[in-house]
């Protein structure tokens, strides 16, 4: 399992860490000190595991958690926290486990093993869209996804593999997931946790700042009120 943990103390991290060493097929990928770093690193890292802190800075860890919450399949969530009344929200938003800082080996071990089987389970079902690359067909899982953009007759799908051309209008695809798309304008769709944040350009234009891409569709003028909305509340 790939893991990522997000927690702002950096003795905690350190702990964690060293904990991983000592359990069976657990695979340190990346180490963060806040939600807004955790959320840069998911879509380049891929982890299947994150272990989260809840009280920190900025976005607490309840938050990032129900943002995270909408990737397909989502990183398993581990809660890592020193305080207790937290724990039923958490569960709400059907965290692997939650455990109470300072965490111990075995219930380290029993919520990595909880997390694993959770996370088969989702990834047996992994929504994707499929279409065609040089002559072949491939597919193309929704949480690999970047961006949408449309032209007269395909829409290309940029990913975090290449590119790929379906024969699907953005409305549909929108109709379909409409909880996973923001649109930018009339001819892009980005998944809503790659938004980052808004660039403006010296001409003017405004563009997206997307997480694992240097990618930057511009947004439309109808379409910016409701992409600032989501940027502020996500």
């Amino acid at each position: 399992m790939r893991v990522l943990i997000a927690d702002d103390e950096p003795l905690a991290r350190a702990r964690l860490q060293a904990l991983l060493r000592d359990c069976a097929g657990a695979e340190l990928v990346g180490s963060v000190g806040s939600a807004r770093a955790a959320l840069e690193a998911l879509p380049v890292l891929k982890p299947t595991v994150l272990l989260l802190d809840i009280e920190m800075p900025g976005v607490d860890g309840l938050a990032l958690a129900e943002r995270i919450a909408r990737l397909t399949p989502p990183p398993q969530v581990i809660f890592c926290t020193a305080y207790a009344q937290h724990a039923l929200r958490a569960y709400e938003l059907k965290a692997a486990d939650y455990l109470l800082k300072p965490v111990r080996i075995e219930r380290l071990r029993e919520a990595l093993e909880r997390a694993r089987r959770l996370h088969a389970e989702s990834a047996a079902a992994r929504p994707h869209l499929s279409g065609m690359v040089r002559g072949m067909r491939q597919r193309v899982p929704l949480d690999e996804i970047i961006a949408l953009l449309a032209d007269d007759k395909y829409v290309t799908v940029h990913h975090s593999g290449g590119t790929l051309l379906i024969e699907d209008s953005l409305r549909t695809l929108e109709q379909t997931h409409p909880e996973r798309w923001l649109r930018l304008h009339r001819s892009c769709l980005v998944p809503r946790e790659r938004l980052l944040g808004l660039n403006t350009l010296p001409d003017g234009r405004i563009v997206a700042q997307l997480a694992g891409s240097t990618l930057q569709p511009e947004i439309s003028r109808r379409n910016l009120a409701s992409v600032r909305a989501w940027l502020r509340n996500p």
